[in-house]
């Protein structure tokens, strides 16, 4: 058995906000450009942001922490000889990016380091001090 989503008021433009949703993301690629999809997990001394951006040069990628708030931002450029009333289905996108991504924790922004491997960018962030666990030791009298 499935669950529907009950929607009690405006039933009637149910059709008409699907038909925007399947719109939204030619309208973002034509206009907006993408949003890179990424994944966040930590290790014990770091916060690890990994996003893929193959085929983005990385000099043309500005990465910025403010705030325990990581910036992730750039341009992704096309380059093709063939003209747009040529193409069956357009869907590599291109385009300006734009990225926010609050941390989960307290960061160093400062030691920040980034690597670009095979188009997967990899920000290691490392942990505040006061974030870590520290273990105390009993001493014996």
């Amino acid at each position: 058995m499935s669950l529907i989503k009950w929607t009690p008021f405006l039933s009637e433009f149910d059709d008409m906000d699907k038909m925007f949703e399947s719109m939204l993301p030619a309208v973002r690629s034509n206009q907006f450009g993408f949003t890179p999809a990424i994944d966040i997990y930590e290790d014990k001394d770091n916060i690890i942001v990994e996003t893929q951006l193959a085929g983005i040069d990385p000099e043309k990628v500005d990465i910025s922490i403010e705030n325990n708030v990581l910036t992730v931002k750039g341009e992704s450029q096309k380059k093709s000889e063939v003209e747009d009333k040529n193409y069956y289905r357009k869907e590599i996108r291109s385009g300006a990016f734009y990225r926010q991504i609050p941390l989960p924790t307290k960061v160093d922004g400062d030691k920040a380091s980034a690597v670009n491997e095979e188009g997967i960018l990899k920000i290691s962030i490392p942990k505040a001090s006061e974030v870590k666990p520290k273990k105390i030791k009993i001493q014996k009298k």
